[in-house]
């Protein structure tokens, strides 16, 4: 089958909408489809539409669906989209109407929607194929935050949370993405000054992101909202604790009974989280222990699979799977 997976332009070089496009496509193309990867869809001869970001890529989807009425759609939703955006864009909503199937990254994220478009639903979690250990610095305390800087993700959280550990606790923040305007530099910049136990190394490879993870003692997401954070599947494969703020989207990815929960934009509890990881032996193995037990489902074997059961029988509905 001739695929076409629309990732809408990014502010920043390598989103997270990129690396699941070419993830997913890396998959297709291993059963033997065909498939392309486009900013815009605007014309061809393809059989299927994956289309990531229901608002970005609205006008993909409107356009492949006048243009391609008996091929079939899937919409996968970002954390913007089932958190915001569904309920406030009319194109967003509309995108979910053409759509012959949708995808959510988190179990939670089903419920967002209403009961007949979760029938049109399924859940396919996202993965990581990094084989790294998990040695942590023993040099300091190492807190890791990993994610192109921007409001959503609420990126400064945990160097918040470090300022009130005290000066003499041997603790730092290592930040890890691009700034994505202006403002979110200066804001680096001035917590570097601020605060010496905080390091911000803009973009880096993907491969060295990883590294600096596995190095890392707990690895902090502290975002507003969230589709299903890819960087705590790299966490869970690693084995890395992670400390996550309570919000549906990483409930979703690491379970109601996770420990390492924190209250929104609560840089007073995370403080205290990362004191007592950094303190209690027996809680951070059981942190530790939590999340290795996500492994398996964030296993590159299990995200194939599920994709695949989710584009199950699209070619042979069509147009009527949209209504």
């Amino acid at each position: 089958m001739k695929i076409a997976i629309t990732v809408p332009a990014a502010a920043a070089p390598r989103s997270g909408n990129h690396h699941t496009a070419e993830r997913w496509a890396r998959f297709l193309r291993g059963l033997r489809h065909r498939v392309r990867i486009v900013k815009s869809w605007r014309s061809g001869n393809d059989e299927l539409l994956i289309a990531l970001h229901a608002r970005k890529s609205s006008e993909s989807v409107r356009r492949f669906s006048d243009r391609r009425p008996d091929a079939p759609i899937v919409l996968a939703l970002t954390g913007t989209d089932l958190y915001r955006d569904i309920r406030e864009a009319p194109e967003a909503r509309q995108s979910l109407g053409l759509a012959s199937r949708l995808i959510v990254l988190q179990e939670q994220g089903l419920r967002e929607l209403s009961p007949f478009l979760r029938q049109k639903t399924r859940v396919v979690y996202q993965s990581s194929d990094a084989k790294l250990r998990h040695l942590p610095d023993e040099s300091r305390f190492r807190v890791a935050v990993i994610g192109h800087l921007r409001e959503e993700k609420d990126p400064f959280r945990a160097v918040m949370a470090i300022r009130r550990l005290g000066g003499s606790a041997r603790v730092e923040v290592l930040q890890i993405g691009a700034a994505l305007n202006r403002e979110m530099k200066s804001r680096c910049n001035a917590w570097a000054k601020l605060e010496r136990r905080y390091r911000w190394l803009g973009s880096v490879a993907h491969d060295r992101a990883l590294r600096l993870l596995a190095s890392s003692h707990v690895l902090v997401v502290s975002s507003v909202m969230e589709g299903g954070a890819n960087v705590i599947c790299e966490a869970g494969r690693i084995g890395v604790p992670v400390l996550a703020s309570r919000v549906p989207g990483n409930i979703g990815m690491l379970g109601r009974e996770y420990p390492g929960y924190f209250p929104l934009r609560d840089d007073r509890a995370l403080a205290r989280l990362i004191e007592r990881c950094r303190t209690d032996a027996s809680f951070y193995s059981r942190l530790k222990r939590a999340v290795i037990r996500r492994r398996r489902q964030f296993a590159p074997d299990a995200e194939r699979a599920a994709l695949k059961r989710a584009l199950q029988g699209l070619h042979r509905d069509g147009r009527n799977a949209r209504r």
